[in-house]
């Protein structure tokens, strides 16, 4: 996978691209990164990129010939996604992120200052992608988290390849507890099912443990999900297990 990065701020990548998952990935040939600060397309000579809004108002709009000129010279001739990072964009899931993945070229685009020429949203991107309903300083952030989210699925990425199987959001639950030594600790006990060797009862226990923690923690998930015949078994297991509990 190929990922591009235009921004006015190229140091602000330098840590995260190196460093762990994101950095292996790199070192091991599976994706390649390039930071492009899009000032450098600017045909004026102090690097403008931004200017006024026309019909007055506070703020500047990022222009469109640096961002157009970037595109196509990075672009040559392929046909990449084309990423917006954006408070206006289309909230940010996992599906999303399994979606990106599949992808062989990836470019990003981190605006700054009070938005975009609306020329870049209509002719230029494929994709706007707001990671929530909050106003950061600029793209780069964001940018970063869906980068991370997306890098972390090519195979050969993580260390374990089951990981981001069983992460929280990729089966639609959040995930199960997890324990590791010692078995007792401060008098807390690990469930002793996690201890039986018996898979198949690990494998369920797991299961009920990601359908309760969505359902205390994130309900509205399961209303989006095709609940198996064994997921409906145990989310009655569960109701029952709370009206006993008084919950």
């Amino acid at each position: 996978m190929r990922i591009d990065i235009l921004t006015l701020f190229p140091e602000m990548f330098s840590g995260v691209l190196q460093t762990s998952i994101l950095g292996k990935a790199a070192e091991k040939g599976i994706v390649q990164y390039k930071v492009t600060n899009f000032r450098d397309y600017s045909e004026s000579k102090h690097g403008t990129v931004d200017d006024t809004p026309y019909g007055g108002g506070g703020g500047m709009v990022l222009k469109p010939e640096p961002l157009f000129r970037a595109v196509e010279d990075i672009a040559q001739g392929t046909k990449p996604r084309i990423i917006l990072m954006c408070p206006q964009g289309r909230p940010y899931r996992q599906a999303i992120a399994e979606e990106l993945a599949r992808e062989e070229h990836l470019i990003f685009i981190c605006g700054h200052y009070e938005g975009y020429d609306e020329r870049i949203r209509e002719h230029l991107i494929t994709d706007e992608i707001s990671i929530g309903d909050y106003v950061l300083t600029g793209g780069e952030l964001a940018a970063m988290v869906v980068i991370d989210s997306v890098v972390r699925l090519q195979p050969g990425a993580l260390g374990n390849e089951t990981s981001a199987v069983t992460d929280s959001f990729s089966t639609g639950l959040l995930e199960y507890p997890h324990y590791t030594r010692p078995a007792e600790f401060r008098g807390w006990k690990v469930p002793e099912i996690l201890l039986s060797g018996h898979h198949a009862n690990i494998e369920r226990w797991r299961l009920k443990e990601s359908l309760r923690r969505t359902l205390q923690r994130r309900p509205e998930l399961l209303e989006q999900l095709e609940l198996t015949k064994e997921m409906s078994e145990l989310l009655a297991e569960i109701r029952r297990e709370q009206e006993e509990n008084g919950q």
